[in-house]
């Protein structure tokens, strides 16, 4: 391949890893062409793409990138997973359905790993991790209610005797309407005569 060449690769695949910062990486190796077809389909409806790389031209491409340091994981062929906004537990749990689903056609992959934020989840066990993490929405919806409980305690806590005092107060009105009546018809002098 000339040098032409493989500075254009490298520039396409910088141009598609550009604003990702998570990656997974599997072996392509042993998939066959219809069920690579079926496997990149289901990836593309999760927002996803997989692009078969040259392992040199790939860590050329990213080397001032964010993914810079998941050269770890490309060993032989490659195949790399990614998706624009879409974080690494997103990825792994696409992958690791694409490996259920193919385990259960008997075809084999290898998973190589994740890569997010520095960090090199490797091989299955990896992925799995990966997985766990929460996802940008599943992390931002934890921090919200962290902030937002103690906030509804406290909010309780004022509530609460508030309308405990509301409902003493109610109960003393009705009960007050109905005696000064009764107290004020006690209190009236009969008539002279009667």
């Amino acid at each position: 391949m000339s040098k032409k060449v493989k500075s254009l690769i490298e520039k396409e695949t910088a141009t598609r890893l550009t604003g990702i910062d998570a990656v997974g990486v599997i072996n392509p190796r042993g998939i066959g062409a219809i069920a690579n077809n079926q496997m990149r389909r289901r990836l593309r409806e999760q927002n996803l793409r997989m692009t078969v790389v040259k392992n040199t031209l790939a860590v050329r491409a990213t080397a001032a990138s964010k993914l810079k340091g998941f050269e770890e994981l490309l060993s032989g062929p490659s195949a790399i997973v990614y998706g624009k906004g879409v974080g690494v537990s997103a990825i792994a749990r696409a992958i690791l359905a694409e490996k259920k689903l193919l385990d259960e056609a008997k075809v084999t992959f290898e998973l190589r790993g994740a890569f997010f934020d520095g960090e090199i989840y490797v091989g299955d066990k990896g992925i799995e991790k990966a997985s766990k993490l929460p996802t940008r929405e599943e992390a931002i919806a934890g921090v919200v209610a962290a902030i937002l409980g103690p906030g509804r305690k406290l909010a309780g806590a004022l509530k609460g005797p508030g309308g405990k005092l509301g409902g003493i107060l109610k109960s003393i009105e009705e009960k007050g309407g109905s005696a000064p009546a009764a107290a004020a018809a006690a209190e009236t002098p009969a008539p002279a005569g009667a």
